[in-house]
C-alpha cells in the first residue's frame, strides 16, 4: 500500500495553511487556516473491509514546565510523547483520496462536531488531543473532533514530525463508540491490520529552528 500527499513531500515541511498556528513575530503564534492536507493512496489489499487514518505528532514534550514560556527553551533531550491530530475510521476501501480542506478549513473554537463526518458519507471522526490541551481554557474548551493541524511549542528546540498513517483493516466497523480517541482506535485495530502506509511532514513555530528544516 502506498500513501502520499500533494500538500507536502514525505519528510519535508508542512505548509502553514495546513497548520493550526503559524509564526508571528509579535505574538509568537497566529492562528492559521487549519486545512487538512490532501492525501491519496493506492494498492489497498483486496480483502480490506475498511480504512482508518491517524495523524500524530511524535515529538510532543512529556512535561509542560518550559512550554511557551518567555526566556525558556524546551530542551531537545526531553522525553517526547504522542499527540493525536486526526483520527478518521470506517472509511470504505473503495475510497482513494481526501481533498485538501475537505474536513477542516479553519480553527473552530471549542472544536468541530463529530463523530459523524457529515454529508451522509461513511466514516467517523475521533477526538484529537486539542480536547485535553484546551480543557482549562474558558474560550477554547470543548470536544475537538476531526483534524486540527500542527501548533508545536514556539520555544521548542527541535522540529516536530507529523506521521500520517493509513490502515487497511479486515473489519467494516471498528468497535469504538461515542467520544473515542486515537489511542482507543490503535487498541481496537490490533489484530485487524492487513496493511499500512505512512507519510511524514515536519513543522516548527520556532524561528531559530525553522531554517534547519
Amino acid at each position: 500500500m502506498k500513501l502520499w500527499s500533494d500538500s507536502f513531500k514525505d519528510g519535508e515541511p508542512i505548509p502553514g495553511e495546513f497548520a493550526f498556528g503559524v509564526i508571528d513575530k509579535g505574538a509568537h503564534v497566529a492562528l492559521s487556516s487549519n486545512q487538512n492536507p490532501h492525501l491519496a493512496w493506492s494498492d489497498v489489499p483486496a480483502g480490506a473491509k475498511s480504512l482508518a487514518l491517524i495523524c500524530h505528532d511524535i515529538d510532543v514534550p512529556s512535561r509542560g514546565d518550559d512550554v511557551n514560556q518567555e526566556g525558556k527553551t524546551v530542551p531537545a533531550n526531553l522525553p517526547r510523547v504522542d499527540f493525536f491530530h486526526w483520527t478518521l475510521i470506517d472509511l470504505p476501501p473503495s475510497l482513494s483520496s481526501i481533498a485538501a480542506g475537505q474536513y477542516s478549513g479553519e480553527v473552530t473554537p471549542r472544536g468541530k462536531t463529530g463523530p459523524d463526518i457529515g454529508g451522509g458519507r461513511p466514516g467517523r471522526h475521533g477526538l484529537n488531543d486539542y480536547t485535553g490541551w484546551f480543557a482549562s481554557d474558558a474560550d477554547m474548551a470543548g470536544d475537538y473532533y476531526g483534524y486540527d493541524g500542527p501548533c508545536p511549542p514556539w520555544n521548542d528546540s527541535i522540529v516536530h514530525h507529523y506521521v500520517f498513517t493509513l490502515y487497511a483493516l479486515d473489519v467494516e466497523r471498528l468497535p469504538v463508540d461515542g467520544k473515542f480517541t486515537g489511542q482507543q482506535v490503535r487498541d481496537a485495530m490490533r489484530g485487524h491490520i492487513l496493511a499500512e502506509a505512512k507519510v511524514v511532514g515536519t513543522y516548527t513555530l520556532n524561528p531559530q529552528v525553522a531554517g534547519s528544516q
